[in-house]
């Protein structure tokens, strides 16, 4: 490897901050722009999954927020954080596909609907070993997906509140930055989402209730039979 890739492959580590990197980047950094997509990987699907209902289209949201936002680095002037900034980039593109293919509920509606919600709870999220076995990856697998459907129920202004700051961990105050709202707003709006995830999740699993604790098949026919021969036993 010669000098220049060298350093500039020192320069873009994971200890590497963004301003850094988009320093680099501006240069025509390639080892610069990967290391911010995949640094920033994971908060722009969350959120563009946030906006529309499906993987890959998501997955082409954040594709599209990487491509312009590397086509106009000259236009971040590092007001707000370089995340931010994608943020706010890639809720653009996801609002616009989602206005292209249906009109968008009134927040208002929607907002009062969910305060005529039932329960207070917030939603719990069980603990998962960081290194599970065969049957609890399955079982982490179809936790996953009951929780993913949950969140997909979600009114979109409260699933990428809920997304950002139960999901990404964000703070109330990290979180309006990212969708400018006043952080008042995000915490109502978390609070019912979270009432609403925890319906939604009481819904699906009620509908599993009749199944929980079987006692059928082999096992039915041989408490039978053991019944039947003590009571032979007995006279």
């Amino acid at each position: 490897m010669d000098q220049p890739h060298a350093a500039q492959a020192r320069a873009t580590d994971a200890s590497t901050d963004d301003a850094a990197l988009v320093a680099l980047a501006r240069q025509g950094s390639e080892a610069a722009v990967r290391a911010l997509v995949a640094r920033h990987n994971r908060l722009l699907f969350r959120l563009a999954r946030g906006f529309v209902h499906d993987d890959a289209e998501a997955e082409d949201v954040v594709q599209e927020t990487y491509v312009r936002a590397f086509g106009r680095l000259a236009h971040f002037r590092g007001e707000a954080a370089f995340s931010t900034w994608l943020s706010r980039i890639a809720i653009n593109e996801a609002l616009g596909r989602a206005r292209r293919r249906r009109p968008s509920a009134d927040l208002a509606v929607l907002e009062t609907a969910a305060g005529r919600a039932s329960g207070d709870n917030v939603v719990m999220f069980p603990i998962v070993p960081s290194t599970p076995d065969p049957e609890a990856e399955t079982a982490r697998r179809q936790l996953r997906a009951t929780l993913e459907r949950a969140v997909d129920t979600l009114p979109p202004a409260f699933r990428t509140v809920f997304i950002l700051r139960d999901v990404e961990g964000l703070s109330t105050e990290e979180t309006a930055d990212h969708l400018q709202i006043r952080p008042e707003t995000v915490k109502t709006r978390l609070h019912r989402a979270r009432r609403q995830m925890r319906a939604a999740i009481e819904r699906e699993l009620s509908v599993g209730f009749a199944d929980l604790f079987p006692f059928d098949g082999e096992r039915c026919a041989d408490m039978a039979d053991r019944v039947v021969a003590r009571l032979r036993r007995r006279g």
